[in-house]
């Protein structure tokens, strides 16, 4: 797994312009524009592994495991690393797809991982709401955001398509759903569950990574995020923004206030960009403002 995006080989390798997007944990997410031009068969690709390809522009033809299908920009394909894939290209070059690269660990920590591992490589269409669910995430990583939030919004993602799969009787929150409806004592764990990510947030070490709270509370990310959601009423990245938020504010009502890039790496920004954009959307005004409103 490269820890930084130019150490990443397929990007001299791939035969496309190819562009990191993030590094949720454990995970690789990157677009690639489609360079090849040859409309017959290319492959297979090689070490295809866990991967989800989203569409977003042109198309191509995909042959999976001997069988032939169209994939476009309403396309999602879900492969496993036993999959062979060829490619063609009857409508020339220039197609455009996002792709999640997921090591096994990850996936097998998932309680919807049976999705994945009970069958070969499936594909699918996205409906318009997890299309633009999609379309935001990039823009989103493409403009600088932090490694906690890209991780959760990777695993929401995951679980809205692992959930719309061919082997899925409900939606992603189905196992959720059933556990709290069998068990009253299960919604009171889950209460305490929030409860403790509560606390590993609060106490103010913003880097951590959404995997390094969960594992600190004794669970996967995608539980934890999920159990958070319904017991909170809202995303673990939300909350853990307000709580950055009021550290930024706090300090900005200091006399000798840090700079705002000094705090966003304190506060575990991508960068004093984010840190800006995040303290506005908050609190309707940018931080050099605010400290001139707050300071003693």
């Amino acid at each position: 797994m490269p820890q930084q995006f130019n150490d990443d080989p397929r990007q001299h390798t791939s035969q496309g312009r190819w562009r990191g997007l993030g590094l949720p944990d454990g995970m690789t997410m990157y677009e690639v524009e489609c360079l090849m031009d040859l409309p017959g068969w290319v492959g297979p690709v090689p070490d295809i592994g866990y991967r989800v390809y989203l569409g977003r522009s042109g198309g191509f033809l995909r042959n999976i495991n001997g069988e032939v299908a169209w994939a476009d920009a309403t396309s999602v394909l879900l492969t496993r690393p036993d999959d062979q894939m060829l490619v063609a290209h009857p409508l020339g070059c220039g197609d455009v797809y996002t792709c999640l690269e997921i090591p096994t660990e990850v996936v097998e920590e998932r309680p919807d991982a049976r999705n994945w591992f009970a069958r070969r490589g499936w594909d699918g269409q996205l409906d318009h709401r997890t299309d633009l669910q999609h379309r935001l995430l990039v823009a989103h990583a493409r403009r600088g955001m932090d490694r906690f939030e890209l991780t959760e919004r990777v695993h929401h993602l995951l679980g809205v398509l692992l959930g719309a799969g061919p082997l899925s009787t409900g939606g992603p929150d189905e196992d959720l759903d059933r556990a709290i409806g069998r068990r009253p004592a299960t919604l009171a764990a889950h209460r305490r569950l929030a409860d403790q990510a509560r606390q590993v947030l609060a106490s103010g070490n913003f880097t951590l990574g959404l995997t390094d709270v969960a594992r600190r509370v004794g669970c996967s990310p995608h539980h934890l995020s999920r159990v958070f959601q319904r017991v909170t009423g809202r995303s673990l990245t939300s909350y853990r923004n307000d709580l950055r938020v009021r550290a930024v504010l706090h300090d900005l009502g200091t006399g000798d206030s840090p700079s705002l890039r000094a705090m966003a790496a304190e506060y575990g920004f991508a960068d004093q960009a984010h840190l800006t954009r995040t303290v506005r959307e908050h609190t309707g005004a940018p931080p050099t403002r605010l400290r001139h409103l707050l300071s003693p």
